[in-house]
């Protein structure tokens, strides 16, 4: 619940950010959302220091003048780590001899779920992060540049780093969402 009610979007991230073997710790605990047939239909690709530098530049180039994607650069620039969020959903024929088809919008909702758990683990383990995504996540040449396959879709990058120690976490205060609620009587 802390964790729930505390998390923030991070904008602004500096040094550290979670080495490798400490990120793939924390994503082998969300890729225990839930994923229906187990697909794990998604794959990060770590961007820091140089490869970082390469990706700004590219992106840079791509938003180059007024428009989509310059609002929020600079905040993939100070994010110590960069993961790139990718779909690889699951064609039918390739979930196996007698499994059910899992439609794209499960897998691509088995992502989200997945990218969620993290970022909470992230911000339990002192790390801040926030899911960058917009118009620059359908650019066919930033694709090229990530080396994107076939049906992969590119779904943003989550800026990792960690806060700024002097902005607070308190606790959301939950509001009344009962208005949401419905119960079915036939």
């Amino acid at each position: 619940m802390t964790a729930v009610l505390s998390r923030r979007n991070e904008s602004h991230l500096v040094e550290p950010a979670p080495n490798d073997q400490e990120f793939a710790y924390l994503l082998r605990a969300a890729a225990t959302a839930p994923a229906h047939g187990g697909l794990r239909p998604w794959r990060l690709i770590l961007i820091r220091d140089e490869g970082r530098a390469a990706l700004e530049r590219c992106l840079a180039e791509e938003s180059a003048g007024p428009g989509p994607g310059r609002e929020w650069l600079e905040e993939i620039q100070g994010a110590p780590l960069l993961a790139t969020l990718v779909f690889s959903p699951v064609p039918h024929e390739q979930t196996g001899p007698g499994a059910p088809a899992v439609p794209e919008w499960e897998q691509l909702a088995a992502t989200s779920a997945m990218t969620d758990s993290l970022t909470l683990l992230l911000h339990a383990r002192g790390f801040g992060s926030v899911w960058r995504t917009g118009a620059l996540t359908g650019s066919g040449r930033i694709r090229r540049f990530l080396g994107l396959r076939g049906e992969e879709r590119l779904l943003g990058w989550l800026c990792i780093g960690t806060p700024p120690r002097s902005r607070s976490s308190q606790r959301r205060v939950p509001e009344d969402v009962t208005d949401r609620i419905s119960v079915f009587a036939p």
